[in-house]
């Protein structure tokens, strides 16, 4: 009995991620109408790689064996990798999108989307980690964004004195981080905290609560994720 219940959890799961790769594939064509043929030709030229080396070295099974699990982690790369490109393309410049870019952080970091915001629905999401402090801006007009940041950096500082605090602004203007590289930008910052000391840093911004000014409905349609690399799309930490 216990075996036939996980034989039906096996199944669940793989039907699931079955359905999230046409769901990720779907959303990358509409942006991206050659990925399917891309990533086929990329698995196709990998496996004729390691055909050619085995007929060339041999023996050819061992390199057949070799090349079929490689052609598909090289597929899995490939639609990954243009799957997420598409994603961002879809929502950059939308209100939330960053938020949805902060979704996808690895394990470490804490975000909280729309702990800031004004009446021209100008907005300021929070991600703390091992930097430290990083409070990402998103609105029309950049001094407006700017500004809203500076009160924000000031408000943190208060509660957090000690704590490096950046402040990024989403964009493609001068000293702006485009929204696609939002991710690795915060992954490259130098860590400042210990991990015990990120932990003391959450508990204590958990008081400063967000402003009374909401933040403007995401751009992803309901049960949209962007993905990071792999075929089916992540799911948050």
């Amino acid at each position: 009995m216990a075996r036939k219940d996980q034989d039906q959890q096996d199944s669940g799961e793989k039907k699931g991620r079955i359905a999230q790769i046409k769901q990720t594939y779907r959303m990358a064509r509409r942006s991206d109408r050659w990925v399917g043929w891309i990533t086929l030709a990329w698995m196709l030229g990998v496996l004729g790689l390691t055909v050619l080396i085995g007929l060339l070295l041999g023996p050819l099974w061992v390199w057949l064996i070799l090349g079929l699990p490689s052609a598909l982690l090289a597929g899995a790369i490939v639609f990954g990798k243009r799957a997420e490109r598409a994603a961002y393309s879809q929502i950059e410049g939308q209100p939330g999108a960053a938020a949805a870019a902060l979704g996808t952080l690895r394990k470490g970091w804490d975000s909280a989307p729309g702990i800031g915001a004004n009446r021209h629905q100008d907005v300021v999401h929070r991600a703390v980690g091992r930097p430290g402090i990083v409070l990402i801006g998103e609105g029309e007009v950049h001094g407006r964004v700017a500004n809203l940041l500076q009160q924000e950096k000031k408000r943190h500082a208060r509660v957090a004195p000690e704590t490096p605090v950046y402040d990024i602004v989403v964009g493609r203007g001068d000293d702006q981080v485009p929204l696609p590289r939002l991710t690795k930008h915060l992954q490259k910052l130098p860590k400042n905290l210990r991990p015990a000391e990120v932990t003391e840093l959450r508990q204590r911004l958990r008081a400063l609560g967000t402003q009374p000014v909401g933040m403007p409905k995401g751009p992803l349609p309901k049960g949209m994720k962007l993905p990071t690399g792999g075929p089916p799309p992540t799911s948050r930490r």
